[in-house]
């Protein structure tokens, strides 16, 4: 019989993928639409999350949200709408911790669409340093902390609270620095964001 343990998942923590950007820089294209290996960007960065060990994922879209939802192929994932995405990643991070609410979930590992170098391998990684509700893990790149980023639940109501313009959980974070769990995820990722028209070099 195939059990969470047998599979590697962790059903009691969610992936949260936020996608909702509208690539203010890259002329306007959605970045969950962008193409990677054939397909929508999106597709990649959930099939990064399932392979890692996430179970159950809400995915939280913003620009172009009824375009994504037609030409990507989500299954089984929660699509969360966020109709505040233009002002700031804040945003979606709390509409994604509000999706959450009432799941049984309890934690969430948060990552970034447009982070395609960013692998199942450092999700696993992640997801293996929770320990309970009031974990506090990240990924960390030569010592410096990038994503995913996974939050117990005892942390959301802090997060949302303080999650503004596009700095997100930062300040969150730096308040609660010595909390944190960092996992180095160096050797096995790349944590580069795909901000402008130069960028689109790395997606294949």
């Amino acid at each position: 019989m195939t059990t969470p343990e047998t599979t590697g998942e962790h059903p009691e923590i969610a992936g949260l993928l936020l996608a909702a950007g509208g690539g203010r820089r890259l002329g306007g294209r959605p970045k969950a639409l962008l193409t990677h290996r054939g397909r929508p960007l999106v597709e990649h960065a959930v099939r990064v999350l399932r392979e890692g060990g996430c179970a159950r994922i809400h995915v939280v879209l913003g620009a172009r949200s009824a375009q994504v939802r037609a030409q990507a192929s989500l299954p089984d994932c929660v699509l969360v709408d966020n109709p505040d995405w233009e002002q700031g990643m804040g945003t979606s991070l709390r509409a994604g911790l509000d999706s959450l609410a009432g799941t049984g979930a309890r934690a969430a590992l948060v990552s970034l669409v447009d982070q395609p170098g960013i692998g199942p391998e450092a999700v696993a990684r992640v997801l293996g340093a929770c320990r309970d509700e009031g974990s506090l893990v990240a990924a960390a790149y030569d010592g410096a902390r990038g994503h995913p980023v996974l939050f117990g639940a005892a942390h959301w109501a802090g997060v949302a609270a303080t999650a503004t313009g596009d700095r997100g959980a930062r300040a969150y974070l730096k308040e609660h620095a010595p909390a944190i769990t960092l996992v180095e995820c160096g050797d096995v990722a790349r944590p580069f964001d795909i901000d402008t028209e130069a960028d689109l070099a790395h997606l294949e």
